[in-house]
């Protein structure tokens, strides 16, 4: 993290960037996470700040030519000398703590949302096997094309009981963040890899907007990396496994 914030003027000011911040062109209050030196410690501490829109120095262009993710408003936000008032430091949370809650709450919904996308390019493929005719008869009567949805059905189906345990979990309070990372770390990868079996099922037609799967394959490239990547949550895991971090 190298934004960093400054005490002065009975306020604080700000200065760093940060990178693929999701509507951050639109909306009109942004929670930036900075380094702050403590005057009692003198060591630097993550604190969040709200910063508000039109605040002088701070600007949020959006980022173009996405081939992912492609309806999103994604956004950098630049701040340059941003002054904000002593308020808008976030209490009673200092440290990753703060921000790494947050992401549990993000990654819980996206266990559950690649799921649909995988449903839905499972949907298209098996609809597409009754439909193309290839010598003579449907490509879903050959035990290759009858394997791969065998598969892909399979491993949907452990992904929605996956994604119901967890939230059964998180309605009794008692969920823990690594179960929430192996339920993301799972699900992506699952839901990638039956876009990608649907694609191919699909032939040429599926890299066509006439049917989903190419869209979701796409995003789901996208989702695989964003709140966490596949490689942070298996470290996340293998922490929890042996009690032994091995971030570095």
């Amino acid at each position: 993290m190298i934004t960093r914030a400054v005490r002065r003027d009975g306020g604080y000011v700000l200065n760093g960037a940060k990178m693929w911040i999701t509507n951050g062109t639109i909306a009109h209050l942004a929670v930036v996470w900075a380094k702050l030196k403590e005057e009692a410690s003198g060591r630097d501490e993550i604190r969040g700040f709200l910063v508000e829109k039109g605040t002088r120095g701070f600007s949020a262009p959006e980022q173009k030519r996405k081939h992912s993710l492609r309806a999103s408003v994604t956004s950098e936000l630049i701040l340059e000398d941003v002054h904000v008032g002593e308020d808008s430091l976030l209490p009673n949370v200092a440290g990753l703590k703060g921000p790494l809650g947050c992401l549990s709450q993000a990654r819980f919904g996206i266990a559950f949302g690649v799921v649909g996308a995988a449903m839905a390019c499972f949907h298209a493929a098996a609809e597409y096997s009754r439909s193309r005719v290839m010598f003579g008869k449907p490509i879903g009567s050959y035990q290759l094309v009858q394997g791969e949805l065998a598969d892909m059905l399979t491993e949907i189906t452990k992904a929605q009981l996956l994604s119901v345990q967890l939230g059964r979990l998180k309605e009794r309070g008692t969920v823990k963040p690594e179960q929430i990372s192996l339920a993301k770390r799972n699900n992506c990868t699952i839901a990638l890899d039956v876009a990608r079996r649907a694609r191919d099922l699909l032939g040429a037609n599926g890299i066509t907007a006439e049917y989903p799967v190419m869209r979701h394959m796409c995003n789901l490239e996208c989702v695989k990396s964003y709140e966490g990547t596949h490689n942070i949550h298996t470290l996340v895991l293998g922490e929890a496994v042996t009690g032994i971090a091995a971030y570095r």
